[in-house]
């Protein structure tokens, strides 16, 4: 049998190995200083692909900080991307603004997308540059920020995300009522129109046409030279992979389950040990999802009911309305837990549903039986015995023991009762070997015969 000290260390250096490699890079055939030696010019390149969150906005900034450190000429973020989260986006755009090194964003490959949230992250750069047959636009905070709004919210976010993308578009001189009807009215162009109203610089085939159109360009004062430069493509580090799909809504609703179903394992069954930290660690992941996107309380509200109303159950013979109650309150819970979030981080019916149904049936079977089981009598070890009868085979008298037979063996008997051979009497408790009885039967014979008995 596996050691369950061995698997409890093992999953937790797992789990540790996933923090602790927070900057770990994968080394490239060159070093930079090689590469400068050789009078090239250098630049470093991260490809964001799919929603924007904690992160990328963390991919992002490393990047951008090895950049600088090896001296590139820019640094450059390939794009493709249906939208995001608001606070991430605002974090990558302060990132984009707040920077001197050349940056460029550039929305690729053919047919990639900066969608809502990639609108603002390509307005930020030093230089926009797009793809053929790619788009930009569609930046409404509907999009960005998911679920319904009323009239007084909605007129305040679109407010401040109007002023917010124009003041981007003013300080990189690009065109500001574009950026507002992107915002304003879901205004998507294609990149071809991108570049004739101004909302991009470029338009590049692929990254070397990108290098050569933008060499000799002027960025914060320097003058880039970057024709041919030696490219140094940064990859995500394994704790950026890992965390990014943590963050994933539907990764998030099975660390919800694996946190409940391990925990109520530990519980119903004390010493099992592997469930409890199971469920603990992925209680934590769980937390660390929860801090880094904005989860809806009453998400969690409705789940917790729906965890009362399942253990509930076991309980009270509601005869199954409580688990059905429970079924409905985590539905709702899961499908509020992310209203919040944008409509492409949505978790999916059918990622829900099948997990609502797995809850409601582990709750009604197993934990139903596993709870029940504390107030049902003993069935195994001698005190499963208390209470089952026996048959006296050698007389006892009160003070005097005797023996008694049951479930094929002999055991040393006591009584308050006489009893005579082949009576039957009832097990009331154990005291080390000895075995305490009671008469099961009305004795029919007196005292002075049992005594009689006894003495022949």
């Amino acid at each position: 049998m596996i050691n369950k000290n061995i698997v409890t260390a093992l999953i937790l250096f797992i789990v540790g190995s996933a923090f602790v490699l927070q900057d770990d890079t994968l080394t490239t055939d060159r070093s930079n200083d090689e590469i400068r030696a050789e009078g090239m010019s250098t630049v470093s390149i991260v490809s964001v692909k799919g929603t924007i969150g904690p992160t990328v906005t963390q991919y992002i900034e490393r990047g951008l900080r090895k950049s600088v450190e090896a001296g590139d000429e820019a640094f450059i973020i390939e794009l493709d991307t249906p939208g995001g989260l608001l606070d991430s986006t605002q974090d990558i755009v302060q990132i984009l603004l707040g920077t001197e090194h050349p940056t460029v964003v550039y929305v690729s490959p053919r047919g990639a997308n900066a969608g809502s949230a990639g609108t603002f992250i390509t307005l930020a750069a030093h230089i926009a540059a797009m793809a053929p047959a790619t788009n930009i636009g569609a930046a409404s905070p509907v999009a960005m920020g998911g679920g319904e709004m009323d009239t007084v919210a909605q007129k305040k976010i679109f407010s401040y995300s109007e002023s917010y993308i124009e003041s981007i578009a003013e300080q990189r001189g690009r065109n500001a009522e574009w950026a507002r009807s992107a915002v304003r009215d879901g205004a998507s162009v294609t990149s071809s129109e991108a570049l004739e109203l101004n909302v991009i610089d470029l338009i590049a085939d692929s990254m070397e046409d990108l290098l050569s159109q933008i060499d000799g360009m002027e960025v914060e004062g320097k003058v880039l030279q970057t024709r041919g430069a030696e490219q140094n493509r940064i990859p995500q580090t394994l704790a950026e992979i890992f965390f990014s799909f943590l963050l994933r809504p539907e990764v998030m609703l099975i660390l919800t389950l694996v946190a409940i179903y391990g925990i109520i394992g530990e519980v119903t069954n004390p010493g099992g040990i592997v469930p409890g930290v199971t469920g603990v660690i992925a209680l934590i992941l769980l937390l660390y999802g929860v801090a880094a996107m904005p989860i809806n309380l009453a998400g969690f509200l409705l789940i917790g009911l729906a965890i009362i109303l399942f253990v509930a159950e076991a309980f009270t013979p509601a005869f199954g309305l409580l688990v059905s109650g429970g079924a409905v309150a985590f539905f709702l819970g899961a499908l509020m837990l992310f209203q919040d979030l944008p409509d492409e981080m949505q978790v999916s019916l059918f990622w829900l549903i099948p997990a609502t149904l797995v809850t409601a049936a582990f709750f009604a079977w197993i934990v139903t039986y596993g709870v029940k089981s504390f107030f049902n009598p003993v069935r195994t070890g001698v005190e499963s015995t208390i209470g089952r009868t026996a048959t006296v085979s050698d007389a006892i008298l009160p003070g005097q023991p005797g023996r008694v037979f049951f479930d094929g063996e002999y055991w040393t008997a006591e009584s308050e009762t006489p009893l005579n051979e082949g009576d039957t009497c009832e097990i009331v408790e154990f005291k080390g070997l000895r075995v305490i009885v009671k008469p099961s039967t009305a004795i029919s014979e007196d005292p002075e015969k049992v005594s009689q008995t006894v003495q022949n």
